[in-house]
């Protein structure tokens, strides 16, 4: 029976290697910076019905008041709402919200706050259940 033949790298295979992995960094790193360029705004919608729109890359405050409720928001670099007069505080509880798809929800005032636009992160769910 015939040995097969003893198969090793050369130079010339990690040189291939090299190169095809330093090419996959480059495109990799050129995608993300094409992405991140893009600003995050926060739509205000009140009864279903939009109210505010506010960009989320420059410092400010709102006020918004429906159905006898008051959320008082800071934007910068995202949105939050800091006080609320509601009984469940559920909105003031969701915290900072920065990236596309997140929102805030405050259900006796019948307030959304959807964050549009900007990049979504790579451990960002696709879908939440329950």
């Amino acid at each position: 029976m015939e040995k097969l033949p003893r198969l090793s790298p050369t130079v010339l295979d990690s040189v291939v290697v090299i190169f095809v992995g330093l090419l996959a960094c480059g495109i990799l790193y050129g995608a993300r910076a094409g992405v991140a360029a893009e600003a995050v705004t926060a739509v205000v919608y009140a009864d279903g019905v939009e109210i505010d729109r506010v960009r989320t890359d420059t410092p400010s405050e709102r006020t918004y008041t429906a159905n006898g409720y008051t959320l008082h928001m800071e934007f910068c670099p995202g949105a939050r709402v800091v006080s609320s007069d509601c009984p469940t505080q559920d909105c003031v509880h969701t915290g900072v919200v920065t990236y596309g798809g997140q929102s805030i929800v405050c259900l006796p005032a019948r307030i959304v706050v959807r964050m549009e636009g900007g990049a979504v992160p790579s451990d960002a769910p696709d879908a939440v259940l329950g």
